[in-house]
């Protein structure tokens, strides 16, 4: 017997019309205020990201690895923090629980495709701060434009790629009759747990792709600082160790502020079956919002050619 909101697929697979989305449950009378600084947070990361997109193609001066790099996470922010907040919005402020089917399996890819860009983005970005104080005089001719474009493309086709099996296969699942997700967005863990079907393949496909992308780039991550702190420690005077520390510092706090609440979020969705629901929930709408807005304010203020060109911008004058 069929649910009557569920429809049966060509494979003999049933799914639902659509799911419910929860918002925040245990809040649900505060949500109309929780929106506010939500929405404040999708603004200036939105709008932060625009600025740096806008500042970096106009200042040809700016057309260097490291400000490309910048670039395509400012662009990743702006989708991955557009493919969640605005149905958020929109269930806290208008009470629009209801997400069709295949928005749900979108959002979904969106949301783990373009987190894989951005870590392999930040990889990218430790690749291009190991190349700049290890090999200073060869940096422009190791990190050439064109070897950029081609270190963005893979890890663009990488994350597109390795994202692309979780649809498919929830696609040909049973799901049961619940079809409510107690959170704000439709993620892959969460979507899985209303299947009506053994899918220990599935987790393990995603327990392969966490490793595989995250695991691989956080590897990478590790081992381009751990030969920058060994080059810097060498630098002979302390002043010269401590601009080469700095040049460093905006990209640590990025990727601090990227790895930690996701990580905690992956680990509760499979081994945190005793830390609150409502834990879990903030954790997860940080790590899909907060490093989106965070990361043009960290390398806006620290970067001084993009603070001046933005204080030029706004007051007109030099800064």
């Amino acid at each position: 017997i069929i649910h009557p909101l569920m429809l049966t697929s060509g494979n003999g697979s049933s799914h639902p019309v659509s799911f419910i989305l929860l918002g925040i449950p245990g809040l649900e009378s505060s949500h109309f205020w929780i929106a506010f600084p939500f929405c404040i947070m999708y603004i200036v990361a939105v709008a932060g990201n625009i600025i740096i997109l806008h500042v970096i193609r106009t200042d040809h001066t700016l057309h260097q690895p490291m400000y490309l790099f910048l670039a395509m996470l400012a662009l990743t922010d702006l989708v991955l923090s557009s493919s969640t907040q605005p149905k958020m919005l929109a269930i806290l402020w208008f009470h629009a629980h209801e997400i069709e089917y295949h928005a749900c399996l979108i959002q979904v890819f969106f949301i783990h495709a373009f987190s894989s860009v951005e870590s392999g983005v930040l990889m990218a970005m430790a690749l291009d701060r190991y190349v700049a104080i290890c090999f200073p005089l060869r940096h422009s001719s190791i990190l050439t434009t064109s070897v950029v474009i081609k270190l963005g493309s893979v890890v663009m086709v990488r994350g597109l790629l390795w994202v692309s099996p979780f649809c498919f296969m929830i696609s040909r699942m049973p799901f049961c009759p619940n079809k409510v997700i107690p959170q704000s967005y439709c993620e892959h863990m969460a979507v899985l747990k209303l299947v009506c079907a053994d899918t220990r393949v599935n987790r393990g496909y995603g327990l392969f792709v966490a490793f595989s992308v995250v695991g691989f780039d956080i590897i990478v991550i590790g081992i381009s600082y751990m030969m920058i702190l060994r080059a810097v420690l060498q630098l002979p005077s302390g002043e010269a160790r401590l601009k080469a520390f700095g040049t460093c510092a905006s990209h640590i706090c990025v990727i601090l502020a990227l790895y930690v609440p996701a990580l905690f979020t992956f680990l509760t969705h499979r081994f945190g079956h005793q830390v609150p629901h409502l834990v879990h929930i903030i954790f997860a709408n940080v790590y899909l919002l907060v490093p989106p807005m965070l990361n043009p304010i960290i390398y806006g203020v620290r970067t001084k050619q993009i603070r001046d060109r933005v204080v030029r911008g706004c007051c007109g004058k030099e800064p």
